[in-house]
């Protein structure tokens, strides 16, 4: 399986990894904010021990330190995150490596620190956070694309099912999603739709 996944859902607790890698999600990301180190390690822990014996791969958001120490394979980065974290213990542990980015200023900043994955966004508004960014569009994917070449590029911000097709064609490698699972009135049935869609283009 290429990594990450098609379909890379965004979750905030232990609760949503266990659901979702039982629904067969390959890459589901952990973000949880405002932790300290202690409660950073204890999610991390309690999400790679539930996702033993499924096919899923945790990715840990932000908590780098937690995630060597509990043995985490997977890592994502904002751009603050980038300034303060430790890149040659991230590599030294083997963990792989995706990073935020919203503008050229940030392309360069992750480029130069030789990621697994760029991820480009917000794409759509989106209600979850206050963004310092505007809407990307679907037409930066394109663009951002030829300029990252085999770098797997993952399209985040307010993206919805119905947009998928589109955002794969515009180059996308693999789609990240918050709200249209979380907030889903059947989140379940919805995962399915994306992993159905995510099987018929890989």
């Amino acid at each position: 399986m290429p990594y990450p996944d098609r379909f890379y859902p965004v979750v905030d607790s232990v609760a949503w990894v266990g659901r979702l890698a039982l629904l067969g999600v390959g890459t589901i990301q952990l973000r949880a904010k405002d932790l300290n180190e202690s409660e950073a390690l204890q999610i991390v822990t309690d999400a790679l021990e539930v996702i033993k014996g499924t096919d899923a791969k945790l990715v840990v958001n932000d908590y780098w330190r937690a995630a060597i120490v509990a043995g985490a394979q997977h890592l994502h980065l904002g751009q603050e995150d980038l300034v303060d974290a430790d890149l040659d213990e991230i590599r030294k542990a083997g963990l792989t490596l995706g990073i935020s980015t919203h503008d050229d200023e940030e392309l360069a900043t992750a480029l130069a620190a030789k990621p697994d994955y760029i991820a480009l966004g917000p794409i759509f508004p989106t209600t979850l956070k206050s963004m310092r960014f505007a809407p990307q569009g679907i037409p930066k994917i394109t663009e951002w694309k030829k300029r990252i070449g085999d770098i797997p590029l993952v399209a985040i911000g307010g993206i919805k099912f119905e947009q998928a097709a589109e955002i794969y064609a515009a180059g996308a490698d693999s789609i990240a999603v918050v709200s249209d699972v979380t907030q889903n009135a059947d989140p379940d049935a919805r995962v399915r739709q994306w992993l159905g869609q995510s099987a018929e283009v890989a």
